[in-house]
């Protein structure tokens, strides 16, 4: 079984910045494409970012050039660091990870979740 683990939110007032951070735990074999997604109330889950295990990012349109997400491999963990918070962003924000088992078996978990409150 594998544990996200996120930490980082809080409140914060528009055009200020947040990081978030995701560390990964349990038994895998490796981790393969980390992301972050958004839950507003009322909304659908989005995925906002994701970053391959070779570095590879990609981010949907509305967070392109504020968000940036990274990860270090050695410790299992994906960062998110938001600048330029805008009120819309307020969401609980979920760590996502694509991981491979020991028996080559995929599986996709998400965290608990942080909430991320901006104040206009």
């Amino acid at each position: 079984q594998v544990q996200l683990v996120e930490s980082g939110g809080g409140l914060v007032r528009a055009g200020g910045s947040l990081r978030l951070s995701c560390a990964a735990s349990g038994s895998m074999f490796s981790i393969n494409t980390m992301g972050w997604g958004r839950q507003a109330p009322g909304k659908q889950r989005e995925l906002v970012a994701t970053i391959t295990e070779g570095g590879t990012t990609s981010y949907v349109d509305g967070v392109k050039g504020r968000f940036t997400i990274s990860r270090d491999n050695a410790k299992n963990t994906a960062y998110l660091q938001m600048n330029n918070l805008k009120p819309e962003d307020t969401a609980v924000y979920y760590c996502n990870a694509q991981v491979t088992a020991y028996s080559r078996s995929k599986s996709v978990y998400w965290g608990q979740g942080t909430q991320v409150t901006v104040s206009a």
